[in-house]
């Protein structure tokens, strides 16, 4: 009959154990030093070698041979115990004898000697699950036990023994093998067994053992029968996972705010029947490693994956804030435990990336957080980015012809950077000149040395060298600043027509514009967005083309791209951070151009 891995590879010594060693070490010398108590409590999470250090320990005071503490597994003694026929080891299941009764039973058997061992070795299993009336029983004997009995006793929740019982065993907590260790033990039972068991899939198998030992050659058993090359794919299908592409696919639905490709996901993974309770825990852990890999420098130690899926990680980390991470974990986990009291999985994980793709429909704390945080970033950049470091050579304007469609096209979606612009012009050549707008402002140098001095006026020169109402001579505003005043501005009549097209090529396009208006004047298309980065947004993906494409197809011809600009804005007040601007400027007059 065919032996499952767990039980034939199970340590037959103590040399054997692996990820134990401050328990092997501890209990070798007090058997090497004759010291051995009469009570044991080991403790600890399933499959860390709990009971098969009771084992090996009831064979080593028992050992007709042994060697430095170690039993020989040859003798009598130890064959007998390790295939259970002597009697004088008694295995006692605590959760299905945990009544008086059985241990009143007890304290009538240790008063007999053994048959044919040294000692009587009483291992109970699950103690935690004694009743308090047999906890109570069992107390004056495993205080005052005969001479030729050692109990040993094993549970997973410490934390549910009496302070009476504690008191009277030496206690061994038992750690969760390290998933190195573990690799490195299913490596070797894989070469035993003569099949290959890849790296990445022994560290996946590792992740999903969470440090039991013999869950993880459970799994590898399982994988085992399935060929003889056991693969990390292999290893997802075997124990149900949504696998990484899937986890990625769904982080990146949320980094873009795109709600339809996170439901197409969802909804792909349950046809294929994919346990969605699961798949939510395996996004929590998701999430929780690419925090780590955000915020924490040398997190690689603390992330139990491939390296070459730790560079992956890295990567994804970069497109969110620690913010939006913990936001993320958040609403999770409250999924997580609206799944577990009875809600309707696919109902819940649907409505949880809605929220998370669509951050003004959650209004929770922790959302407000990230967005105030997103805010706080975009203020940064342009605090770091407004003021040019050398004013370059400045190209005469040609202010009656018009620039070409594809020009602008090429020109918004690869050269301008998302940042603001800042065209600056010299009060001594307004007529003719304009500063380029090739390089990003971030790259240009710093702010002068010194500010100005205090009530010195910010322009100096005199009225008739740099008359202010030539400086706007181009006959065409720029695709990217046209500002109507009123005159000739219609809404656009098929606006919905237009969205629908557009949603139907872009939906990340759709989503920003489904709040916005469209209007038309002469030869521009205006969009009136409420989005403050709508004029970065539109730049990056070919969102620019598609929304041209989706123009031509709702009006019948092809328009230029503006942003439209309302009348009564003009009237505004002047910004504080253009005057922190023409201060740190001097004489030179910027012009911010978002």
């Amino acid at each position: 009959m065919y032996q499952v891995l767990y039980r034939k590879y199970r340590p037959k010594r103590f040399a054997d154990v692996y990820g134990q060693d401050h328990v092997t070490k501890t209990l070798l010398h007090e058997l090497r030093e004759n010291r051995v108590s009469h009570a044991y409590l080991f403790t600890g999470s399933r499959g860390t070698g709990k009971t098969t250090c009771a084992k090996i320990l009831a064979k080593a005071v028992n050992c007709e041979n042994s060697q430095g503490g170690e039993p020989c597994g040859e003798c009598e003694v130890c064959r007998g115990i390790d295939d259970g026929s002597l009697f004088d080891v008694v295995e006692i299941d605590a959760a299905s004898n945990n009544s008086v009764n059985d241990i009143r039973d007890l304290r009538e058997e240790v008063n007999y000697t053994p048959a044919r061992c040294k000692y009587k070795v009483y291992i109970i299993d699950e103690v935690h699950m004694l009743s308090t009336g047999a906890f109570n029983a069992l107390l004056k004997t495993l205080e005052e036990p005969p001479a030729h009995v050692i109990f040993i006793l094993a549970t997973t929740e410490v934390h549910k023994l009496p302070a009476t019982i504690l008191s009277r065993c030496q206690r061994f907590d038992f750690k969760r093998i390290q998933p190195e260790t573990m690799c490195r033990r299913l490596q070797d039972v894989a070469a035993q067994e003569q099949f290959v068991l890849e790296d990445d899939a022994a560290m996946l198998i590792a992740r999903l053992a969470d440090g039991a030992l013999r869950d993880g050659l459970s799994i590898l058993d399982q994988c085992a029968g399935k060929g003889e090359r056991v693969t990390a794919q292999l290893v997802a299908e075997t124990a149900g996972l949504a696998g990484n592409d899937a986890l990625y696919t769904l982080s990146e639905a949320v980094q873009k705010q795109d709600a339809a490709a996170a439901l197409d996901c969802i909804s792909s993974l349950y046809a294929n029947s994919y346990d969605l309770e699961r798949l939510c825990g395996e996004l929590i852990g998701h999430f929780r490693n690419l925090l780590v890999t955000k915020t924490v420098r040398s997190g690689r130690s603390l992330i139990v994956v491939a390296p070459e899926e730790y560079s992956r990680l890295e990567a994804g980390a970069k497109a969110f804030t620690a913010e939006s991470l913990l936001n993320c974990l958040d609403v999770l986990q409250n999924t997580l435990t609206a799944i577990k009291s009875g809600a309707n999985a696919r109902t819940e994980i649907e409505m949880t990336f809605i929220r998370l793709c669509s951050p003004a429909l959650d209004t929770g704390a922790q959302a407000l957080l990230t967005r105030v945080a997103a805010l706080e970033q975009q203020i940064l950049a342009m605090q770091h980015g407004l003021v040019p470091k050398e004013m370059p050579a400045q190209p005469p304007v040609q202010p009656t012809s018009a620039p070409k469609e594809t020009a602008e096209i090429k020109e918004m979606t690869e050269h301008d950077p998302p940042a603001p612009e800042i065209r600056a012009q010299m009060p001594e050549q307004p007529e003719t000149q304009q500063a380029p707008d090739d390089l990003p402002p971030w790259e240009n140098t710093p702010l002068p040395d010194a500010p100005p001095v205090q009530g010195q006026p910010d322009v100096q020169q005199p009225a008739a060298v740099s008359p202010q109402p030539q400086v706007q001579a181009p006959a065409q505003p720029p695709v990217n600043r046209a500002e109507p005043d009123g005159d000739g501005t219609v809404p656009f009549a098929r606006w919905g027509e237009l969205l629908d097209q557009i949603f139907e090529t872009d939906k990340a396009l759709y989503g920003v514009l489904a709040n916005s208006k469209g209007y038309v004047r002469g030869d521009y298309f205006l969009i009136d967005s409420p989005t403050p980065s709508f004029s970065n947004f539109i730049k990056t993906d070919n969102h620019l083309r598609n929304l041209k494409q989706a123009v031509l197809a709702a009006a019948g011809r092809s328009y230029k791209i503006g942003f439209f600009k309302k009348a009564e804005e003009k009237k505004v007040q002047r910004d504080p951070l253009e005057d922190l601007i023409a201060r740190a400027s001097g004489n030179v007059d910027l012009h911010v151009d978002e």
